[in-house]
């Protein structure tokens, strides 16, 4: 009998698993044992500043052993982090912490699963044939940036070929990459070299010219071979955690490759989907990417993570978690505020609790996960449990394709930012900037309507200024960029840095 073992191979101290063919089977074989499981949303508050993580991947893994405590059939998928931003010392790792850890946790945070480097190989491989096309005259200037996961702001800005005219050439960290977003949302490698051929290298007389017209893409995707295997790995307590893809929420889509969470769902009952920085970033981007565009499963609940200090450390941010709760559940997402302890604030809880009433939330989950992992947790999971298992299975939600781009931001402003159309702004130059993008996509034959929305942004800040009464905030777009393969189209939103490089300690 065929089983996901089938499909599973051993690399390093890691197991890797081919999902591509596991989901394809299951889609050839619908006789094939599987599970329908349920998908539940890790976000989390807005940071008070980029580096500074709420504790999401140490509530993911908490949450998944207190609930195989409780003898459900639970798993977590987690990205693959930026070695850049979490190894050098910007922030912690992404494996968690303390009692809510992951096995060999060098191997994640120090991208040992293989994926990252492949993906910077081959997104760097296709700069090289751009050069080379530059050179044989088919392209004028390279729209692709090279990637690294070595932070250095030495290569923010850099010319090379000065002999040939100067060609202007990009760094950036592999995570921000299209190639990067192209391995998350496919799900097969022909779906990969499909949008890879879609790319756009650069221009020619003005014109787009897709990677597809000069490229031998078997080169790109056996680069890949490795990279597009889930990586699976124990908590320190058992519990199965799939890692897998790594895209920045910032100024990508933040979310874990969407076969990694298919492929779950197969086999548990229970997936836990953590995405990236607060719920207005990777959660945003899972519910109005994933779902609404790219047919990922809507969430059944949702967990938001805060820490304790975060509700007074600034009361002019204050307004930013009960936010972030209420939206999604206006949205039907059953949603449970969790407060993630530090020492010395266990005193805190009754106060904690009695705020959450105050604020007309469901009754908060409040544990140090750190110390106590998922013990913390199980005692209080009845309310989350019977949310998650007796709910019916949410319905698709509808598309955003064919809305005007503009249009679009703004709904997203409004729903997932709490600034109205009406204060959305459009600095000097995004109108051309917005023209030049359609028209580079109509030279290429490519449907700029049918390009998903990414919000580019600081991950610290909703708005220009989060900190301004209700009345006074605004979004200021800024400029517009095409990810054609992916099916992305990116908009810089806010006066606020998009793109912070670690700080190396």
């Amino acid at each position: 009998v065929t089983s996901i073992e089938d499909f599973t191979s051993q690399y390093g101290l890691v197991q890797k698993i081919d999902a591509f063919g596991y989901l394809d089977y299951l889609k050839n074989d619908p006789d094939a044992p599987r599970k329908h499981g349920k998908v539940v949303l890790v976000t989390a508050d807005t940071p008070l500043k980029a580096s500074r993580g709420e504790g999401k991947t140490t509530t993911t893994i908490a949450l998944i052993d207190a609930l195989r405590e409780r003898g459900i059939d639970a798993a977590a998928v987690l990205r693959q982090p930026s070695m850049g931003i979490t190894a050098a010392g910007s922030k912690g790792g992404a494996s968690g912490g303390g009692k809510a850890s992951l096995t060999h946790p060098e191997l994640i945070d120090w991208g040992l699963c293989g994926e990252m480097g492949a993906i910077e190989a081959a997104q760097n491989l296709l700069v090289s044939f751009a050069e080379k096309a530059i050179d044989d005259g088919k392209l004028d200037d390279i729209a692709v940036p090279r990637v690294s996961e070595v932070p250095s702001r030495s290569l923010r800005q850099i010319a090379v070929d000065r002999g040939k005219g100067n060609v202007a050439e990009r760094v950036v960290l592999t995570p921000t990459c299209e190639l990067m977003q192209i391995v998350v949302l496919s799900r097969s490698m022909d779906e990969i070299a499909e949008r890879v051929a879609k790319m756009i290298a650069g221009t020619k007389d003005g014109k787009a010219v897709t990677f597809g017209e000069f490229v031998d893409l078997w080169r790109i995707t056996g680069i890949l071979s490795d990279a597009v295997k889930p990586a699976k790995t124990e908590t320190v307590n058992g519990s199965p955690v799939y890692v897998h893809g790594g895209p920045f929420a910032n100024v990508s889509i933040g979310i874990p490759t969407l076969v990694s969470v298919e492929m779950a769902c197969a086999l548990h009952d229970v997936v836990i989907v953590e995405a990236g920085y607060g719920a207005d970033a990777g959660a945003q981007k899972w519910l109005d990417i994933a779902c609404r565009e790219y047919g990922a499963q809507w969430p059944s609940a949702a967990i938001v993570v805060t820490r304790a200090s975060t509700w007074r450390d600034d009361p002019a941010l204050a307004w930013r978690y009960p936010f972030h709760v209420q939206r999604l559940e206006g949205l039907d997402i059953p949603t449970f505020p969790l407060i993630n302890l530090w020492d010395g604030e266990d005193d805190q809880i009754p106060a904690l609790q009695q705020t959450a009433k105050d604020l007309e939330f469901r009754e908060p989950i409040i544990g140090n996960l750190y110390r106590d992992g998922g013990d913390a947790l199980a005692p209080q999971l009845d309310a989350f449990v019977d949310a998650v298992v007796n709910g019916s299975m949410p319905a698709t939600p509808h598309s955003h394709k064919g809305m005007a781009l503009v249009e679009n931001v703004r709904w997203v402003a409004e729903n997932a930012y709490g600034v109205p159309a009406d204060r959305v702004i459009l600095k000097d130059g995004f109108a051309e900037s917005l023209n030049k993008a359609v028209d580079l996509c109509a030279s290429a034959g490519i449907d700029f309507g049918s390009l998903a929305l990414v919000a580019v942004k600081s991950p610290a800040t909703m708005t220009d200024n989060d900190s301004a009464p209700a009345e006074e905030r605004t979004v200021t777009l800024k400029k517009v960029e095409v990810h054609s393969g992916a099916g992305l189209v990116h908009v810089n939103l806010t006066v606020s840095l998009t793109t912070p490089m670690p700080k190396i300690v």
